[in-house]
């Protein structure tokens, strides 16, 4: 049994992923981390980046974990140049409980780009 398997949670959509069960259009993958194509892409690239092992959300990481999370954060960078999105730019969010629109609660982040983005302040004028 490895780590994310002793780790995982059974209804959890994401671990359905890691798994196996569910398929995904992965662009990613070893040991600790997926990533794979968003289902309901938000810009004209659109992935989600995870840790294999189930963590609920940020406030839910503990010391233990910073390798992992600091393994996560490489791993997109990695995947967003690969994308072609180093030169122009994207977005990374990590988004923390409902009231920040988490939807899936298995810590992941989005990577978002291939086109100007919208300002997250909308009084920010665009530049």
């Amino acid at each position: 049994m490895t780590l994310w398997e002793a780790r995982s949670l059974p209804d959890c959509l994401f671990c359905k992923i890691v798994e196996g069960t569910i398929p995904a259009r992965k662009v990613f993958e070893d040991e600790s981390v997926v990533a794979f194509h968003d289902i309901q892409p938000q810009a004209p690239v659109h992935l989600l980046v995870i840790p294999k092992k189930h963590i609920a959300t940020m406030n839910d990481c503990e010391a233990d974990d910073s390798a992992l999370l600091g393994h996560t954060l490489l791993v997109a960078q990695r995947i967003a140049k690969e994308a072609g999105l180093a030169e122009s730019g994207y977005r990374l969010v990590n988004n923390c409980g409902s009231d920040a629109g988490q939807v899936v609660f298995h810590l992941h982040w989005h990577i978002l780009g291939g086109e100007k983005l919208a300002a997250l302040n909308p009084a920010q004028k665009q530049v």
